[in-house]
């Protein structure tokens, strides 16, 4: 790791935490299961290219039950039968949340996505997968070392 942006600052990461802790208490309220939000970091960590955190979210996913036949095709989400249709509501949000340049979230999108969220639900996806962005760009910046996480 280049250096320690935790002690560098802590209140920032401490807010980053507390974001995080918020997303996670909604998972647990049944909005938003654990399995999706497993699902949506590790795809938002693909296609960031964030070594540290696929393996992290990864092995995270795997403990929770996750199979290996779904990890392995989350990259091609859209070819395979492996999803439900609310997970891939919110693969493709996550994917047009995280690949905003250029492309903006149009109104079909948005409504097909409602079809599976309350607007809590869907407010929560979207701060979900801000919150991976943030820790994504976090970890490439300061080359957090990939492999070294272990779930808890």
């Amino acid at each position: 790791m280049r250096m320690n942006y935790y002690s560098a600052s802590p209140a920032g990461l401490k807010a980053m935490l507390d974001l995080q802790n918020h997303v996670h208490k909604t998972a647990q309220e049944g909005e938003l299961s654990d399995g999706l939000l497993g699902l949506i970091y590790t795809r938002v960590s693909q296609i960031n290219g964030c070594a540290y955190c696929i393996d992290m979210h990864t092995k995270d996913a795997r403990k929770a039950g996750e199979t290996e036949q779904r990890l392995y095709a989350l990259s091609a989400w859209r070819e395979t039968p492996f999803y439900t249709p609310r997970e891939r509501a919110a693969l493709a949000w996550a994917e047009a949340n995280t690949l905003l340049a250029g492309n903006g979230i149009d109104d079909a999108l948005f409504e097909a996505t409602r079809e599976h969220f309350s607007e809590r639900g869907l407010t929560d996806l979207t701060l979900a997968i801000c919150t991976i962005n943030a820790w994504n760009r976090l970890s490439i910046s300061f080359a957090a070392d990939a492999g070294s996480y272990q779930p808890a």
